[in-house]
């Protein structure tokens, strides 16, 4: 039997490619809607069976509001959250908020419909080790909140923080690898990497998780100084001109 839902999203297409998706599994889809700060009202007058609600930062404060009002207008609205690689922090946050449930947004659509269901049945929806995380996490809080911008920013190597701040900015590839001076191939594969150490699934996700943070602020920081020291650098000899005579120099045994 299908389940009743509505799905949630900041990002509409992204809404709208699941709500399409999981209609053509048999399942019921009340509304597809955008942006998650305004939809607890939109839940709350529709009373789907299960929310799915998608966060790019689980960690942000606030990010889990419309689900408390959820739960205390419609307790019997079973709200799923869909999001990236959560820290202890951003699951805790969920299951304090009263979500039922925490998928990982690159789980496949069986993953999300079995959580679905359980969360419908009023079970956990949840891998073991992400709950185990949280429950740490709600029983031995830490005394201070982590710097999420700092974190995600030890993630990253110097070059894909340049490749975080050309995706920011709105360049692709090709722009990416002209820019950096590295082979399109090469530009692609640094944005994927980026996507993955920062558990997100699009350059549009990064870039606004990246500027929630404080990590973009950063980023930019970090790339600035690294251009200071190179026009330093290629000024630093006299009678070097544009740079090219030293770096050939050097280039011959």
């Amino acid at each position: 039997m299908g389940v009743r839902l509505m799905v949630v999203d900041d990002h509409r297409l992204l809404a709208e490619a699941l709500a399409s998706a999981l209609k053509l599994r048999g399942h019921r889809v009340l509304a597809a809607a955008a942006p998650t700060a305004g939809a607890a009202e939109l839940v709350v007058s529709r009373a789907p069976e299960v929310c799915l609600m998608g966060t790019a930062a689980p960690a942000e404060p606030g990010v889990f509001d419309p689900v408390v009002r959820i739960k205390r207008e419609r307790p019997q609205v079973a709200v799923v959250v869909l999001g990236p690689v959560p820290s202890p922090r951003g699951i805790a946050a969920a299951f304090a908020a009263g979500a039922s449930g925490y998928v990982r947004h690159d789980e496949r659509i069986e993953g999300v419909e079995r959580a679905m269901v359980k969360a419908r049945a009023g079970e956990a929806a949840v891998a073991p080790q992400l709950l185990q995380g949280a429950f740490t996490e709600l029983l031995n809080p830490a005394a201070q909140p982590d710097d999420e911008g700092q974190r995600l920013l030890r993630l990253l190597t110097p070059r894909e923080v340049e490749v975080l701040v050309r995706v920011a900015e709105g360049e692709d590839t090709r722009l990416i690898a002209a820019g950096m001076g590295i082979a399109p191939s090469t530009a692609r594969t640094h944005v994927q990497r980026v996507l993955m150490k920062l558990g997100v699934g699009s350059r549009l996700e990064a870039a606004a998780l990246a500027a929630r943070t404080g990590l973009l602020e950063r980023a930019v920081l970090i790339r600035r100084r690294g251009a200071g020291g190179a026009e330093a650098g290629n000024g630093a000899g006299p009678g070097t001109g544009s740079g090219a005579g030293p770096r050939e120099g050097r280039a011959r045994p």
